[in-house]
């Protein structure tokens, strides 16, 4: 369940299911895995897959609420943030007797881990660009490369709906180890070796890379504020 926060409360998830109940706050600090899903851990108790609500609050601008969860980890839904801004939109947005806060990037901040690299670099208002590189006859057909100003363009109708996507051969390895019970053509892009499984195909022509967009709007707005970069 989502519910309402007072003013500079932030995003906090609250693991209900344990006694007495724990408050997770949604933290950069607090990440302790960023494998297939991003957990944020405190003081022991864990909530996974975060991100893609995460994504859902950033792109609506939502600053503090309280998240209920009975459970380690987040539903997946549709694998998108779809399904979030829906419920969020219609429960109603409220705005509070408090100022915006924003985290400006002020001069280049590079980070690299082997072949992957994350830019930051100053700019007036928020624009994302990201590539991903899979050597797979799906992904050469598919645009790899995105780039998004959200000055101009709608976080609900061009990125939300991104799914998350995975191989036919990792699902298989997961569910043989007990993970990824829940994981079908329902809630994720499925490729085999060479092509999408999934009966409708791809809701953007670069939905791939769409969803990895999606992802770091999420992952960037454990830092507690929107970004100006």
């Amino acid at each position: 369940a989502l519910r309402p926060a007072p003013a500079n409360t932030g995003i906090v998830f609250i693991r209900t299911d344990l006694e007495p109940v724990v408050h997770v706050p949604a933290r950069a600090e607090l990440v302790e895995d960023t494998t297939l899903c991003t957990a944020l851990s405190y003081r022991g108790v864990k909530v996974a897959t975060v991100e893609h609500l995460m994504s859902a609050f950033a792109g609506l601008g939502i600053d503090n609420a309280y998240v209920d969860v009975s459970a380690p980890e987040v539903p997946i839904m549709d694998g998108s943030a779809s399904p979030f801004v829906f419920l969020i939109q219609s429960a109603g947005i409220l705005e509070q007797d408090a100022p915006k806060q924003f985290i400006r990037i002020k001069r280049r901040v590079a980070v690299s881990d082997g072949d992957k690299e994350a830019v930051f670099l100053p700019h007036q208002g928020f624009k994302v660009s990201f590539s991903i590189d899979f050597n797979h006859p799906v992904f050469e057909q598919q645009k790899q490369t995105a780039l998004i100003d959200f000055s101009t363009t709608s976080f609900v109708k061009e990125v939300s709906r991104a799914r998350t996507f995975g191989f036919m051969r990792d699902l298989e390895f997961l569910r043989s180890n007990n993970l990824a019970l829940g994981g079908s053509l329902d809630n994720a892009i499925v490729v085999d070796d060479y092509r999408i499984v999934n009966e409708g195909g791809l809701r953007y022509d670069d939905e791939f890379v769409k969803h990895k967009v999606l992802d770091a709007i999420g992952d960037l707005y454990q830092l507690g504020h929107s970004l100006i970069g």
